[in-house]
C-alpha cells in the first residue's frame, strides 16, 4: 500500500464573504459588499497565520466566492493551484463530497469555497460531533466568511459521513 494513502490530510471548508444585494443581478452573479471584501482579506491573514496553504482550492465560479480568493490573497493566502467550479454553486452535500473524493491523493491541505448551506452542511456530514467551542459556535451560526477546519484521517476517496474531526471553526472579521 502506497504509503502517501495513510497521511492525514487537511479540509478547509469556507463560506464566501458576505455578499452585497445593491446591485441589480443575477444571484450568481452578486458582488462581495465592503464588509464582504475586509472580511476575506481577514480570511486571507488567517490562513497565512495559521500555515494554511492549501495545495489545491476549490472554488464556486459565483462572483462572490472568486472575490472572495482574491481579497483572501490579498491578505496573505496561498494556494499550489485554484479550479474555479459552477458545480460548486447550489451543490449540496453530495455533490460537494463526490467532487473531494476526486482529489489526487497528492493533495495534502485541500480548501474548498462556496456556499450556505452545501458548506455547513457537509461539516455536519463529515465531522463526529463533539462537546466543543467549536461545534456550540457553528451550531450558533455558520456566517459569511467562516471557516471550518476538518481533519480527514485517510485518504480523499474514503471521506463519508462522521469520517472526519472538526479542528477549528473561526470566523474572521476585518
Amino acid at each position: 500500500m502506497d504509503s502517501e494513502v495513510n497521511i492525514g490530510r487537511t479540509l478547509v471548508l469556507v463560506r464566501h464573504g458576505k455578499s452585497s444585494w445593491d446591485y441589480d443581478v443575477d444571484d450568481h452573479e452578486r458582488p462581495l459588499s465592503g464588509r464582504g471584501r475586509r472580511d476575506a482579506e481577514a480570511l486571507g491573514r488567517l490562513l497565512s497565520q495559521r500555515s494554511l496553504h492549501p495545495d489545491l482550492v476549490l472554488c464556486s465560479d459565483a462572483t462572490r466566492t472568486k472575490q472572495t480568493w482574491d481579497y483572501a490573497k490579498a491578505g496573505g493566502a496561498t494556494a499550489g493551484a485554484i479550479e474555479y467550479l459552477r458545480d460548486i454553486y447550489h451543490a449540496w452535500v453530495p455533490e460537494l463530497l463526490a467532487m473531494i473524493r476526486d482529489v489526487p491523493d497528492e493533495i495534502h491541505t485541500l480548501l474548498v469555497l462556496g456556499h450556505a448551506p452545501g458548506i455547513p452542511d457537509l461539516v455536519e456530514h463529515l465531522c463526529v460531533r463533539t462537546d466543543s467551542p467549536d461545534w456550540t459556535q457553528m451550531d450558533n451560526k455558520f456566517p459569511t466568511s467562516a471557516l471550518a477546519v476538518v481533519n480527514v484521517p485517510g485518504p480523499w476517496a474514503e471521506l463519508g459521513k462522521g469520517r472526519a474531526e472538526l479542528a477549528n471553526f473561526i470566523v474572521p472579521r476585518g
